[in-house]
């Protein structure tokens, strides 16, 4: 990559650098005001005798609250288990937490922007009755994925599958590089490097060509991959670019929402959603975890509009005067091979809605023959477990490919405190032995899946804005077994004897990590 696009001056390492680092220092004001909540709660303490009406009435009001709340049952147990353990800091901490304390402007501009937009795309007339003749119960699906976060079904669509992250890349460089138009990227993570440099070169072309370039990516990176202010760089280079939420030294609830979604679109004409984030572990051009096996779709037509939309949503959510066209009467012709019905959704955690969840759960419940998953991680609440034992205990195929070498060793320990009740309901389970898999995916009884960003654990299902691709009966279905089944040659079965082997260590984080889950 050429120094010119390296526009962020290189880290220098070490202990001092560390000190004085944005990471360090906002962390550290974090920490000296929770030591202050502390603190305060210590000299409440001495007047306890005073207070412990106070103290009692509270705690009971949390535990209240608990009981009458839509929360997962599992996440009730470690908030009871919270405020058993602390009850004046557990029940404030709960309801500062869920009473969105801190995000409330967020929230009522997420919500008016959806509602501002809910007429923005109509269902394309032919296309229910069809689903409807049809004996799947998709149409079901359809519809509560259009009242949940209007996005509609179309027919006019083509998808191309794209098997691992290198594919993905060489796609994105042709499609970038006949955009006229407008690009719009929304991304989890960004990392300069081989990868990143590449696009950049693109976007700071054809911006300077009159395109309407616009990237826009999640505040954590400025904290980790990308130095601060990082939007201000590009729009040096004629980019428009902001960070979504970034992090300051300041206690709330609001960084617990992160956009974890990956959006492509170029002149409303091309799409791309899935796992792979910008940054070269993502196409092996290094290597973090061994190989690093991630899938994509790219889109032609006409659902194209609907990712054009999820992003021109979270774009706007700074802007004073929201602006949503001409973008979303661009493009959208019929591509030359349409099949099947394709709908592009996305997920708000301020809905209350767990609508990623919900899908995956629809796919559990009506297949009949398989369901064959890719997924990185796996912290799962009690609803989703279910789903998962009860569609192998009725005869459905069900297996699941998680990384051989993980990335966090909190979440290989989770994943693995299911192990034991999925397999003996009859669940298949495999570890990628080559390195780390994080493919988000979902193929069903040769008809439907779902590919794109959300994960199999709280973060993705609960607390971050996600965004994926279902497809019932389009051509790149069987594309996407086919890659299941030949990652499966590379993967080892977890068995009942592997599971009675596994290292004490695992098995106690395990079920230790298992009373704050829901809080990962």
């Amino acid at each position: 990559m050429s120094d010119i696009y390296r526009l962020a001056k290189p880290r220098k390492k070490g202990l001092l650098s560390l000190v004085f680092s944005r990471f360090f220092v906002i962390a550290l004001l974090i920490v000296l005001q929770v030591l202050m909540y502390i603190f305060f709660y210590g000299w409440l303490s001495t007047w306890l005798p005073y207070f412990s009406v106070f103290i009692t009435l509270f705690t009971v009001a949390g535990v209240v609250y608990l009981f009458n709340s839509s929360m997962d049952s599992s996440a009730k147990l470690t908030w009871m288990f919270i405020i058993a353990l602390l009850p004046l800091p557990g029940a404030v901490f709960l309801f500062f937490t869920q009473r969105s304390v801190g995000n409330r402007a967020l929230t009522h501009r997420v919500n008016e922007l959806i509602q501002q937009t809910r007429d923005a795309i109509p269902q394309p007339e032919g296309v229910l009755d069809a689903l409807e003749k049809d004996v799947s119960g998709t149409d079901d699906l359809v519809r509560y994925l259009n009242r949940s976060g209007c996005v509609p079904a179309y027919v006019n669509t083509e998808v191309t599958y794209f098997p691992i992250g290198e594919d993905k890349f060489e796609a994105m460089l042709e499609a970038l590089g006949s955009a006229k138009k407008f690009i719009f990227m929304e991304y989890f993570i960004i990392e300069e490097g081989y990868m990143w440099g590449k696009i950049l070169e693109i976007l700071v072309e054809k911006a300077a060509a009159g395109v309407d370039v616009r990237v826009m990516y999640d505040g954590m990176c400025e904290m980790s991959t990308l130095p601060p202010n990082y939007s201000g760089l590009l729009k040096e280079k004629g980019i428009k670019a902001r960070a979504f939420s970034p992090i300051r030294p300041v206690v709330s609830t609001h960084y617990n929402y992160r956009d974890h979604r990956k959006i492509l679109v170029i002149d409303g004409e091309v799409a791309f959603n899935g796992g792979v984030n910008l940054a070269d572990e993502y196409i092996n051009r290094i290597e973090r975890f061994g190989h690093w096996k991630d899938t994509a779709v790219m889109l032609r037509g006409e659902a194209v509009r609907t990712f054009t939309l999820l992003f021109l949503q979270m774009w706007n959510i700074l802007e004073k005067e929201p602006q949503f066209e001409p973008w979303l009467s661009e493009g959208g012709c019929a591509p030359e091979h349409p099949s099947g019905f394709v709908i592009p959704y996305g997920t708000c955690p301020l809905d209350g809605k767990h609508v990623g969840e919900l899908v995956y759960m629809d796919i559990l419940n009506r297949a009949t023959k398989y369901v064959h998953i890719m997924t990185p991680y796996l912290i799962l609440d009690g609803e989703l477990e279910t789903a998962l034992r009860y569609a192998a205990e009725r005869g459905v195929d069900v297996r699941l490919i998680l990384p051989g070498i993980p990335d966090k060793v909190a979440a290989y320990s989770l994943a693995k405190s299911h192990y034991r009740r999925l397999v003996a309901s009859g669940v298949r389970i495999y570890e990628y032995t080559p390195g780390f898999v994080h493919a988000k995916v979902f193929v069903s009884d040769d008809q439907k899946a779902v590919v794109g960003t959300i994960n199999l654990d709280y973060r993705s299902l609960y607390h971050h804005f996600e965004c994926a691709t279902y497809m019932y009966k389009t051509a790149c279905i069987p594309d996407i077994e086919r890659d299941f089944r030949q990652t499966l040659t590379k993967c080892r079965e977890v068995t009942d004897e592997s599971i009675r082997g596994e290292k004490a260590a695992y098995k106690l984080m395990g079920s230790l990590m298992k009373f704050i889950a829901p809080l990962m």
